[in-house]
């Protein structure tokens, strides 16, 4: 199964952090599973690491890449399909970046790992 993760997802994931699901560990350690990190999420962890909101032991541009070729990640870029979706979604949710992996979901048609419960309130399937 193909999952986007939701950039708190991706970055708990990758500190085994104590907010993490048992079902988040187990989609992650299940090879079986095709894991998307978006653009989006290299966008948001580059904006709050150069605002210094986010404390990483790297710089964005090479803590995002090791993670995504240690871990077999597949990249998700950002289409314009994606872009456009967001003028269809209801505002459930104002954070830009949150609603953006939503049309992604949408437009790929893929779950979204994510502990943001307002998420599900669009049509998408939330998995925790």
């Amino acid at each position: 199964m193909k999952v986007l993760l939701d950039t708190h997802a991706f970055l708990w994931l990758m500190s085994d952090h104590k907010n993490l699901s048992a079902t988040a560990k187990k989609v992650f350690l299940d090879n079986d599973n095709e894991l998307l990190l978006s653009a989006v999420s290299g966008f948001e962890i580059a904006v709050k690491y150069g605002l210094g909101k986010l404390k990483l032991a790297e710089p964005p541009i090479n803590f995002v890449q090791r993670r995504i070729e240690n871990n077999d990640l597949t990249e998700l870029p950002i289409s314009m399909a994606h872009a456009t979706q967001l003028q269809a979604l209801p505002a459930h949710h104002r954070d830009p970046f949150d609603r953006l992996l939503v049309a992604q979901a949408m437009i790929e048609g893929v779950p979204l790992l994510t502990s943001d419960k307002q998420l599900s309130a669009y049509p998408i399937k939330c998995i925790w």
